[in-house]
């Protein structure tokens, strides 16, 4: 069986998941859709699927699933489209910027019994896994502490913060996700500080573009994460957990994983430059899980459920650092 995709949204994200379609010989990308019609065809040149129209998409019945990458204010729609069409549904986060939207786009979800999968993609990356397999294994006993380092090489443009729904819905609900993973418990409270160091037009347009965020769980089990906008050696991504018997870490990862000595000292190579280099695998393998939900008709996970969970830690987390007081999560 070979699983017919239709991927909705050419931009940066569609492109990386086209590869990932390619690499999974039970997928076939068979359909792109955008609005510029120079961007879909860059991909159906590379793939040799068609451009198509969402509605054409949703008619045919060839056609067995759906990749949202689309802006993030048409993803609940789509998903209730496809939802009641009947396809299975993979979408970029978030559901939606407002937790009642995302909420009733769930429950259409759960009326027509389809098939989603929110993209988490820092789950499948493989030296997070390792960190949760030891975790797991109980190599480092009882979690206790969790430490999220998450820096990206520059800020984005003005007109990018004004649609992402500012740094915690846009950037930390990735690290708000990786850390309900590690911790193993949903989180009960939620401590945030924000600052403006990066770019003041960040701050004239009400986000944030520095950020830290404490994070306990029920049994008082703490994540601590660290966002920046800016990091000028590149993409800045670590994870520690230290637990009851000892700790593991997931350091940065290179291009290329050399060290080089001379007189002058030990020198490596630069960092990733951004998320489409560094998760390269991690995508991959977020579609190949994508696949097997749907050819083993099992719930996909990250579900809905757990983009909706991202969602109102990084309310919580706004209203934190907006009020300067520890704000909890029901």
């Amino acid at each position: 069986m070979v699983t017919r995709l239709a991927l909705l949204g050419a931009g940066r994200i569609g492109k990386v998941h086209a590869k990932a379609i390619a690499s999974d010989k039970r997928a076939k990308l068979v359909a792109v859709v955008d609005a510029f019609e120079e961007a879909a065809l860059a991909i159906a040149d590379e793939t040799g699927c068609a451009i198509s129209t969402i509605d054409a998409v949703l008619t045919d019945p060839d056609i067995d699933a759906v990749i949202i990458c689309t802006p993030t204010n048409t993803h609940a729609d789509l998903i209730e489209r496809f939802a009641r069409a009947g396809k299975a549904i993979f979408c970029e986060k978030p559901i939606d910027l407002d937790v009642a939207r995302a909420q009733a786009c769930i429950d259409v979800v759960k009326e027509t019994g389809a098939k989603i999968m929110l993209g988490f993609n820092r789950r499948f990356d493989p030296h997070f896994r390792a960190v949760r397999k030891a975790i797991d294994d109980g190599q480092i006993g009882k979690v206790e502490m969790v430490t999220i380092t998450s820096r990206d090489p520059g800020a984005p443009p003005p007109e990018y913060i004004k649609v992402s729904g500012g740094i915690f819905r846009d950037m930390t609900i990735h690290d708000f996700d990786i850390a309900r993973f590690l911790l193993g418990e949903d989180i009960v409270s939620v401590f945030a500080t924000g600052s403006v160091l990066v770019d003041p037009k960040i701050g004239e347009l009400g986000d944030y573009d520095s950020a830290s965020i404490i994070l306990t769980t029920a049994s008082g089990r703490q994540a601590m994460i660290s966002n920046s906008r800016r990091a000028t050696y590149g993409y800045d991504q670590r994870i520690e957990v230290h637990g009851s018997l000892g700790s593991v870490a997931a350091e940065n990862q290179r291009p290329v994983s050399i060290e080089v000595a001379t007189k002058d000292g030990y020198t490596r190579p630069p960092l990733h430059d951004f998320f489409m280099t560094r998760y390269t695998a991690a995508y991959a393998a977020e579609i190949a899980a994508f696949i097997d939900a749907i050819e083993t008709n099992v719930a996909p996970s990250p579900s809905a459920h757990d983009g909706l969970i991202a969602l109102k830690l990084a309310d919580a987390a706004l209203k934190s650092a907006r009020e300067k007081v520890v704000v909890q999560v029901v």
